[in-house]
């Protein structure tokens, strides 16, 4: 009787433990809410405006860099990743590991897993919506149905067949596309398209200004978010001994590319100090460590490179909306970590193709990653059936996705500052060579007018810039002709 008291007591406990959890993050959560209200006005009018305010030649250069660089550290952030887990080992001596001793049945089921085929079709889908109004909080996925099919030999086979469905979740990939395309359909209208193009200029400065005020309300917010999850922790040092390797190969992917690589990548062009420019984006910074959302970090990110650092708006709000869709450094270190981890926690060695697999799979996958919360984790299950490992493991990495998930955003919002960065160098670089080479032109018009002059007396060449003409060569030219 003693003891079911005791035991009573102690749910009891746990129970207002929860609940006064949900209470101080409270205002936490309506920080989260204030920013996701503002991230749709914010994405489309910023691409819209931004995609009208440069001309096709600067936009398919911008763009074309915008990706290669996208792709590049992506790439490389992935390959430092397997490199990591294979020096570090996190999975070596962790077989036993259970997802009960962690007290993980909170955590809820890992997600189902999904062919990479269909993954990498539903990405498709999902660039085109078929209904934009729905794309706002909607998101095409697949899932499956299974078929019993009884055989004339007494066999049974079972047969998994794809369906169509929509989770929820704002389709910001296809928002993302229809915006671009938007902004280019209306520089082409020309005059026509201009009062649009005003709008959503005005609509746009407008979100900033709300940007503005909610960015007084952040420091608190971000306060009761840590301090919420800080009050949730339970087991803290079990969870850490047991996955501590797996926390500190990932936590040391990140601050290796976001500390070392993305930083040297930003002075190899641009000749300046990076740790620099980096200082005016703390703001944004906590706000990702604290959210675990690049797309709630969009907001502050926008108005602090501008501000802070001088971006120019046109290549800011044209590309850091698109980079907080499909740049996602730090989601693809975990990923690959999260892979090998699994791997090694199943003794299964990796061969060459496997790895190779992986990488190709993380950068791309990680392209349709939600930017969202623990949106990495289903990632890592179209990793794993990539390379064809068992997806039940996937629980302990949702045990430390709540850890792994800050620095994660926060490397993947440092890797959109630093490409708006480079972008806004190499375009003020251009500016600066055309407008040289017009000066030149210039110059050089003088002395090319006075020889023309003298050879070719039956050409009247009118040059405003040079100096006047007397009257005596005026009528011997009028004499001429």
């Amino acid at each position: 009787m003693e003891k079911s008291s005791e035991t009573n007591g102690y749910l009891d406990g746990a129970q207002a433990g929860r609940a006064q959890a949900t209470y101080l993050a409270f205002p936490g959560e309506m920080l989260l809410r204030m920013l996701r209200m503002i991230i749709l006005p914010l994405v489309v009018c910023s691409l819209v405006s931004g995609a009208a305010s440069l001309d096709a030649s600067s936009l398919g250069r911008l763009g074309g860099i915008a990706v290669a660089y996208f792709g590049l550290t992506t790439l490389g952030a992935s390959a430092l990743a397997v490199a990591l887990a294979f020096i570090i080992k996190p999975g070596a001596g962790a077989q036993t590991l259970q997802s009960s001793d962690l007290g993980l049945e909170a955590s809820g089921p890992p997600p189902v897993p999904k062919d990479t085929v269909d993954s990498f079709l539903d990405l498709t889908r999902n660039l085109f919506p078929s209904n934009l109004v729905v794309a706002v909080f909607r998101t095409y996925a697949t899932d499956y149905r299974e078929v019993i099919h009884n055989m004339s030999t007494g066999n049974v086979t079972r047969e998994k067949i794809p369906i169509g469905t929509e989770i929820e979740g704002m389709n910001i990939l296809g928002l993302v596309l229809f915006a671009l395309v938007l902004g280019v359909a209306l520089k082409k209208l020309g005059s026509e398209g201009e009062e649009l193009i005003r709008f959503f200029n005005a609509f746009n400065e407008a979100t900033m200004v709300l940007v503005s005020w909610i960015m007084w309300y952040v420091p608190v917010g971000i306060t009761f978010l840590v301090g919420s999850k800080i009050v949730e922790m339970k087991d803290i040092i079990v969870l850490v001994t047991s996955l501590g390797k797996y926390i500190f190969t990932s936590i040391l992917g990140h601050f290796i590319h976001g500390g070392i690589v993305l930083p040297l990548i930003y002075f190899v062009f641009t000749r300046k100090n990076p740790f620099k420019f980096l200082l005016g984006l703390l703001t944004p910074f906590a706000t990702a460590f604290a959210t675990c959302s690049s797309s709630a970090t969009l907001p502050s990110m926008m108005k602090c490179i501008e501000e802070n650092n001088g971006v120019d708006k046109r290549i800011s709000r044209f590309i850091l909306p698109i980079g907080a869709t499909v740049n996602m450094d730090g989601a693809a270190i975990f990923q690959c970590v999260a892979a090998v981890f699994i791997a090694q926690l199943n003794n299964v060695e990796l061969k060459a193709g496997q790895i190779f697999t992986i990488l190709v799979t993380a950068t791309a996958s990680s392209v349709g990653a939600a930017g969202v919360p623990a949106g990495g984790v289903l990632t890592i299950a179209i990793i794993l059936e990539a390379i064809g490992l068992p997806t039940h493991d996937l629980s302990l990495i949702l045990a430390v996705d709540w850890i792994v998930d800050r620095t994660t955003t926060v490397v993947n919002v440092e890797g959109d500052a630093l490409g708006a960065g480079i972008l806004h160098y190499l375009n003020q670089k251009a500016m600066k060579k055309g407008e040289q080479e017009l000066s030149e032109v210039k110059v050089e018009a003088i002395p090319n007018y006075k020889s023309e002059e003298e050879t070719s007396p039956l050409v009247t060449h009118q040059n405003p810039a040079g100096p006047a003409a007397s009257a005596p060569e005026l009528e011997s030219k009028e004499s001429v002709l």
